[in-house]
Order: structure tokens, then sequence, then C-alpha cells
């Protein structure tokens, strides 16, 4: 049984409403964030008692939405945590609030637990993605201490929620990201905590580490393939049965993995026929760059596309990145199912 799966934000099917009917409609789903310049120009008790409000909502928002999904037929029970639940949790400044709060916080992990019960009974199927400046191969050392509690937190909030108790009961998907590549992700794994190391996963990207140098890390960790970015790096569309997508399989152990798909955006691409794979070199010819060619579509406008992604459901579950968030993951699997 495969899954689709949708990243971080709920959006309302009726997108028509105006714009302030679908803020109170997406609100309770929806995290807060602020920032460390205005807490700074705030008194102390301000400040603090704005982040407390932030984590109160963000958490219970979370919770609704994992509850939501859980709603939904059991293929579309995936969802991608956004990682701004606890705003400032690794900020030089702010990160000691939460060491000072001891009994606030004991109360946000219970409900973490709570979140992580409802989604196994539910059987959704949870991950994060940290930031791309989570660079945990860097040739900065500063780099390097940020990047492990970025990921560390991540990793706490997966902890409360009953996961990382075995290798990938939950994923938490980083790109390898610095000079030191594939070497310096298998040097940092050893400073992990063991949930962070149960985990964590990597995915090829389209600029500087493909899915080659993914495949160097098979042995250590699993490994995510990011089909578009391929597509962008290489112009290759990959076969499901593939040597290399059978060595990513095997990098997760016997837990089913999941890749990530998406599209170009369809405002860059208007006149492409729906029905016909873009083709990278003849698109390159006609003046596409690449860095355009990146960018996530709203939908996953492509049939031919979608219908080759489909080929991998077989052995993966599908994480789709797009703008449309949930809607385009719910119209790529009605077309597919």
């Amino acid at each position: 049984m495969y899954r689709i799966g949708f990243a971080c934000k709920f959006t309302h099917h009726d997108q028509s409403l105006k714009k302030k009917q679908l803020e109170e409609i997406e609100r309770p789903y929806r995290p807060r964030i602020t920032t460390a310049r205005w807490l700074d120009q705030q008194d102390q008790h301000v400040a603090e008692q704005r982040l407390k409000d932030l984590i109160t909502h963000n958490v219970a928002a979370t919770a609704r939405l994992v509850a939501w999904v859980g709603q939904y037929e059991r293929e579309l029970r995936m969802l991608r945590i956004g990682s701004d639940l606890l705003p400032m949790y690794t900020h030089p400044t702010w990160k000691q609030f939460y060491a000072d709060n001891p009994s606030f916080m004991a109360g946000i992990q219970d409900q973490f637990r709570r979140i992580g019960a409802t989604a196994r009974e539910k059987d959704v199927r949870i991950s994060f993605h940290p930031g791309q400046f989570t660079v945990l191969a860097s040739d900065r050392p500063d780099v390097v201490e940020n990047s492990i509690e970025e990921f560390e937190y991540h990793a706490d909030m997966l902890r409360w929620m009953g996961y990382g108790r075995e290798f990938q009961d939950a994923k938490c998907n980083v790109h390898i990201s610095g000079k030191l590549g594939p070497q310096g992700i298998i040097d940092i794994l050893p400073r992990l905590s063991e949930v962070a190391r149960n985990v964590i996963t990597i995915e090829n990207d389209e600029m500087s580490y493909g899915l080659d140098a993914s495949l160097e890390l098979a042995d250590h960790l699993a490994l995510v393939i990011d089909v578009h970015h391929n597509w962008v790096m290489t112009g290759e569309y990959l076969d499901p049965n593939d040597e290399r997508v059978k060595a990513v399989i095997a990098s997760w152990r016997g837990k089913r993995p999941t890749m990530h798909y998406s599209l170009s955006r369809e405002d860059l691409l208007i006149d492409h026929c729906a029905d016909t794979r873009p083709d990278m070199d003849k698109l390159l010819e006609q003046g596409y760059k690449k860095q355009k060619l990146r960018a996530h579509s709203d939908y996953m406008w492509n049939r031919a596309c979608n219908k080759w992604a489909a080929g991998f459901l077989d052995n993966f579950d599908i994480m789709v990145e797009s703008k449309a968030k949930n809607l385009a993951s719910f119209k790529l699997y009605n077309e597919i199912k």
C-alpha cells in the first residue's frame, strides 16, 4: 500500500474564498512565527509570553493537522511537519527560554507525545525537513556545531513524539551540503544522538551532490531520491528498476523508502504539452535556465511525468513538494488512482 504526502502547510480546498475567510479557516492548522528582532525590542515578560503563546498555538495546530490527515484514505496519510513549531529553539539569545521554563515545556512535551500517539493510531507517516542552513558537511566548525544543534532540535521533537527508537520509524531529511561532501556526513554521524542517527536521511540535490554522491552513504543511513533534483542536474528520468534506485531501497534496511517528487513551474513552461515529459536538453537550447527550472510548481500539472512517477509506487511513498501543498497531493492521488 503506497502513500502520497504533502509538506508542512494545510491549504483549504476552496481558494476562491476571500483572503480573510481563508485565513480564519487555515489559521488553526498553521504555525505562527516571530523574529528575534521583535522579541529583543520587548520587555522580557512580554517577549516570553509571546513565545509561550506561539508555542502553544503551534503545537495545537500540529495536533489538529495530524488528526486531520488521519481522517483521509490511508494512501494520503503522509505529512511533513514544519520546522517552526518552537520559535528560537536554537537561537543563541532565546534558546535559554526553553531551559528556564521546565514546567511549561513539560506540558508542551506531553502534547508532542499525544501528537505521536495520534499519528500512530491514525497510521499517519510523519517527517521533518530541516532548512538548507543545516549544513552538516561544512568545512567550518562553527557551521557544523550550529547545524548539529538544529538537527537535534528536530530530533527532540521526534523523541517527544515517541520516534527515533528504531531505524527509520520516522524521517528527518537533509541535503549533504558543505565542502566536505559525503565523507563529512559520515564523520559527523557519531556526534549525533541515537534518535538523530535513527531518523536522518540524505537526499540528492540538483546543484552540488547528486545521486551518485548520495550513494556513497548507502551503508551508513537511509537515502531519499528526489527525482526532480536528479532531472535538473542530469536531464535524466530515472528508471524505477535502475540499479541506483535498488541501492537506495536497500539503504532503508527493509523499511519502506520515501522519494520526493516535484515539477518545474507551470507558469514557466506555459505552453508545454501536459502529456509529454519536459526534455532538459531541448529546454536549455530554447534558453531556459536550470535556476528557473528548479522551482516547484503549484500542482503536478504534467500527466506524463505523473505516470512515470507512479512507476515508483511499488517500492516508494511519494512526498509531493509543491506550492499548493495538500491540494496538489490529493489531485495527484486521484489522477493515479
